[in-house]
């Protein structure tokens, strides 16, 4: 048994008629294929290119699997498939990158700008999907590539502060590649590639270098014609219709009144030389019909289906006909075929064409007796698809769930999380709700507290979200948990410093400092809620440390800060002294009485110095004048008073020279003011002066 040391590339063409499964390997420019086989649907498992029937399918690959495997002498594990475009979605769009300086455009550059139009395709995919139905990319195409908005054939090695493309991205719904793939794995075999059929066809049967021109690929299968289009070097557009080779199969069924497989079998043979058809209908008669009178019968069907391809074709090249078709599959063959589309396009005969042995001489087919037709086309299209790994996908364990996704060689946990919609807050550990309130005019915020981290496995160890990910990993995610929320306390308040120390009757009082919360007054263990406008407060009011003294006033009691009388609504500070003295009328005097004393005692003591200097003074200084005594105009209460008989006045001089009864209090504090502000007894008066002197009420 001959030996391949080479990696062999398993296709497989799941057709609606028909499997067809290739393997090979690339040599060079040449494609080797060292065994392929073609196995029919016993039943109608598939229809216009749709799996129906999985199971059967399934069966069916097994079986082109073994025998496959019988031929090379080895297994088979992963194998490269094409999807029909039965239900195929196309975006066009253009992406851009741009580098921070001139860069040398190498592989890795091109690759990364053709994911950017993959994703910006999925991105419209997305938002324009109101189906419910989940949509793969099973292909795409670059139209055109830019350097420096200039249009360019290959980006490769040039210097470019910008680079560009134009890609039209392939998208199905996810039940037509789930199907597949689950056919495949029925045969436990794994999915290397996946492409859609169109590309496939095109890249072996339009060479790069038919491009320029504005071409068209027909692949005619079963169930589905394919349809893709060149111009100007690039495919421009994709598309397919629902009627191929089994429309006129089931004409032949209904006419001849045979079995699907009996028509199938004619309609092949009318594409031979034969005059004479032969065939047994079901009631068991046999029949022999002319050749021509079949053509004949099957004709409106031919043009009917051809029709809807040249419209196709028509529409996907913007409303006008193209210059040439290529047609390639099996159902191509079938006897007026190629005339009728060329009339249907308004194209010359000769510029309709199968193409089978012309795009297939660079095959080489180790087996015997193999005929290089238009139905080995897309299966060989398959296989070479897998060297540009362009349309990878893999599928991964996610949570228990299988995940197919588009491989670009750098997926990642993350993405997978991503591709499912598992929600991104649950990747990170997540803070608990903040809280924002306002602290003397300023705003502040305090973040909640971390939560949990979340949980992430690979195959059973745990990983960052990060990590790297190969096909059939297994990913488990164990979302993250939300911390607790923000709260914080009044003191734990920066601005918040415990007590105030006041000194009340010589005795030091430590008064916790307060905080008014939205204009109240509130504790320091009070809890801080969303939007709170706080404001510390550094003083009391004298009332306040009463309170919080529990000191009633009684009428007969006067207050003083720092020495200084006072009322309840004066505000004291740290440190600041206040004094609560109970005062009647005696009291009041003698405290007067003393100033005036003290006052008297300082002026009587200057008096005896100037004495004693005198004395000890020189002769010559015997005769210095005395201290004068002098007048001085004050207005008290709004009345001018004089004062006389002293060389300097203070503050209670006053009551010598005004009428008022220091007895009279009842109760009530002694308002004193020198020129608007609260006066001293000691303090000096001078000229001018303006003085109050009433008691409040």
């Amino acid at each position: 048994m001959v030996k391949y040391p080479q990696h062999l590339v398993f296709g497989l063409d799941i057709g609606t008629r028909s499997i067809v499964g290739t393997v090979g390997y690339k040599e060079r420019d040449k494609f080797n294929v060292v065994a392929q086989y073609v196995k029919e649907h016993d039943t109608r498992a598939m229809m216009d290119g749709q799996i129906h029937d999985i199971n059967k399918v399934g069966e069916t690959i097994s079986i082109v699997k073994k025998q496959l495997e019988k031929q090379i002498g080895r297994q088979l594990s992963q194998v490269c498939i094409a999807a029909a475009g039965r239900v195929l979605r196309t975006v066009t769009v253009t992406t851009e990158y741009e580098f921070g300086e001139e860069t040398l455009i190498n592989q890795e550059h091109i690759y990364s700008l053709d994911s950017l139009g993959v994703e910006k395709a999925h991105d419209v995919i997305r938002a324009n999907n109101d189906t419910g139905i989940n949509f793969y990319c099973v292909g795409y195409t670059v139209v055109k590539y830019y350097l420096n908005n200039y249009i360019i054939g290959n980006l490769e090695n040039h210097k470019a502060n910008k680079i560009g493309a134009e890609i039209i991205a392939t998208f199905l719904p996810e039940e037509v590649v789930s199907g597949l793939n689950t056919a495949v794995g029925i045969a436990d075999l794994e999915v290397a590639n996946l492409t859609l059929e169109p590309i496939a066809a095109i890249n072996i049967a339009i060479p790069q270098v038919y491009r320029m021109l504005n071409i068209a690929l027909v692949d005619v299968g079963a169930g589905t014609s394919d349809i893709s289009i060149t111009k100007d070097g690039s495919i421009i557009a994709y598309g397919m219709i629902p009627r191929a080779g089994d429309e006129l199969t089931e004409v032949i069924a209904r006419h001849c009144l045979i079995d699907f497989k009996t028509a199938e079998k004619i309609k092949f043979e009318l594409g031979t030389r034969k005059k004479t058809i032969t065939y047994k209908d079901i009631m068991g008669n046999k029949i022999k019909v002319e050749q021509k009178e079949l053509q004949d019968m099957v004709r409106p069907m031919v043009e009917e289906v051809t029709k809807e391809i040249a419209d196709k074709i028509i529409e996907l090249n913007g409303g006008k006909t193209v210059s040439a078709v290529f047609v390639v599959g099996g159902g191509g063959k079938i006897s007026g075929f190629i005339e009728s589309l060329s009339v249907f396009l308004g194209l010359p005969k000769e510029r309709v064409a199968l193409r089978g042995e012309e795009v297939l001489g660079d095959v080489n087919f180790f087996q015997e007796n193999i005929k290089k037709d238009p139905l080995l086309v897309t299966p060989v299209g398959i296989c070479l698809n897998f060297y540009d790994q362009k349309n990878n996908f893999i599928f991964v364990n996610f949570n228990g769930e299988r995940i197919k996704l588009y491989n670009n060689n750098r997926l990642t946990i993350v993405d997978v999380a991503i591709q499912t919609g598992f929600p991104n807050e649950e990747l990170f550990p997540r803070r608990g709700k903040e809280l924002n309130f306002t602290i003397n005019g300023k705003k502040r915020m305090i973040r909640g507290q971390l939560g949990e981290a979340a949980i992430v496995t690979l195959n059973g160890n745990p990983v960052g979200i990060n990590t790297r990910i190969e096909a059939n990993d297994k990913i488990q995610i164990i979302g993250s948990t939300a911390g607790k929320d923000a709260e914080l306390t009044i003191e734990k308040i920066p601005e918040y410093h415990n007590t105030i120390d006041i000194i009340v009757d010589g005795k030091k009082v430590k008064c916790p400092q307060y905080a008014q919360v939205n204009g109240q007054i509130v504790s320091n263990y009070y809890n801080i809620q969303e939007n709170d406008d706080i404001v510390m407060r550094n003083y009391y009011t004298v009332a306040q440390i009463l309170a919080f003294m529990d000191i009633e006033i009684e009428q007969d009691v006067e207050l003083f800060v720092n020495n200084n009388p006072a009322d309840l609504d004066e505000k004291v500070y740290e440190n600041f002294s206040i004094s609560l003295k109970k005062i009647n009328d005696v009291d009041f005097m003698e405290e007067v009485s003393c100033v005036k004393e003290v006052s008297q005692d300082m002026e009587q003591s200057k008096m005896d110095k100037i004495e004693s200097d005198v004395i000890v003074q020189d002769s010559s200084k015997a005769n210095q004048s005395e201290p004068t005594q002098i007048s001085l105009d004050v207005t008290v209460n709004n009345k001018l008073v004089t004062l006389k008989g002293k060389s300097k006045y203070v503050f209670v001089d006053i009551f010598d020279w005004i009428d008022f009864d220091l007895r009279s209090s009842r109760g009530r504090e002694i308002v004193t003011l020198l020129n608007g502000e609260k006066a001293k007894y000691t303090q000096e008066l001078n000229s001018l002066d303006v003085i109050e002197i009433y008691w409040k009420e």
